[in-house]
Parts: structure tokens; C-alpha cells; sequence
């Protein structure tokens, strides 16, 4: 199983990019855009959040192949020893119904990786943070 870590900067989103990239299995490249997006978008979050300012932290990345109910699943996984969070409860949910000028910025990253998923899951252990994002490998597009 590939993994990557990084110190949690902003600046190392490319290197996850190339990581994602490199261990796409064949014949799931057009996957790479929308794994591309959801990693920038909760990996922003850790790198921005989970850490207390004088704290250096860092993140992992990973990726394997998994079968969830006879179907075959890209997981492309984050972990980080932040401060415990569940983006998938915790984060509010956004404001749909008013026009865009009216809502705040931020706060769509979750509903977007959410709707980019086909299953997400979030569990804390042994002081770590770890989501997992379940991609679809039948290009049904």
C-alpha cells in the first residue's frame, strides 16, 4: 500500500498531486481529477486547522484497492495526529438556498467530496485522524 507524508503546508498539495498520479491503478486515470480535488480540499483543512499555530504538523496520504459489497473501490485515505475532528458531522452544513453573493465563503469542501464519493468513512485512533474516500473504478460517466 503506497503512502506519502508531508509536513502539513500548503505547499506540498503538488506533491500529493504527483502521488495520486503515480498510483492511480491502470484504467482508472479518468478518477484522477476528482481524487485530485477532494485530497486539495481535505488536506487544505488539516494543513490550515488541525494543528496549533506553533505546532509543526504533518499528514499521510495512501491509496489501495478495496471491495465494498462485490464492487471495486479506489481508497484514497488521510491521516494526521491533529486535534480529533470528523468533518463529515462536525463541519456545518452549507447554506443551499441562498443565492451565491448572500453565503459565506468556504464551507462547501465537504458537500463537494461527498457528492464526488461513492462512500467516505472517518475514525480516530491512537491519536490520528484518518478519512477514507471510496471512489468508484466503473467509469459509469
Amino acid at each position: 500500500m503506497p503512502v506519502l507524508k508531508v509536513p502539513a503546508n500548503l505547499e506540498n498539495l503538488q506533491k500529493v498531486n504527483v502521488f495520486i498520479s503515480d498510483n492511480l491503478p491502470e484504467g482508472c486515470e479518468f478518477l484522477r481529477t476528482k481524487i485530485e480535488l477532494a485530497a486539495e480540499e481535505l488536506l487544505v483543512n488539516v494543513f490550515m486547522y488541525a494543528y496549533e499555530d506553533s505546532e509543526q504538523g504533518k499528514a499521510e496520504v495512501g491509496c489501495r484497492t478495496v471491495f465494498l459489497d462485490n464492487e471495486e473501490f479506489f481508497c484514497f485515505w488521510v491521516s494526521d495526529n491533529g486535534k480529533p475532528f470528523n468533518p463529515f458531522l462536525e463541519a456545518p452544513s452549507p447554506d443551499l438556498t441562498s443565492s451565491a453573493e448572500d453565503r459565506p465563503i468556504g464551507g462547501l469542501g465537504i458537500y463537494l467530496i461527498k457528492s464526488l464519493v461513492k462512500h467516505f468513512a472517518y475514525s480516530y485512533a491512537d491519536g490520528s485522524n484518518l478519512i477514507e474516500l471510496f471512489f468508484s473504478k466503473i467509469n459509469d460517466e
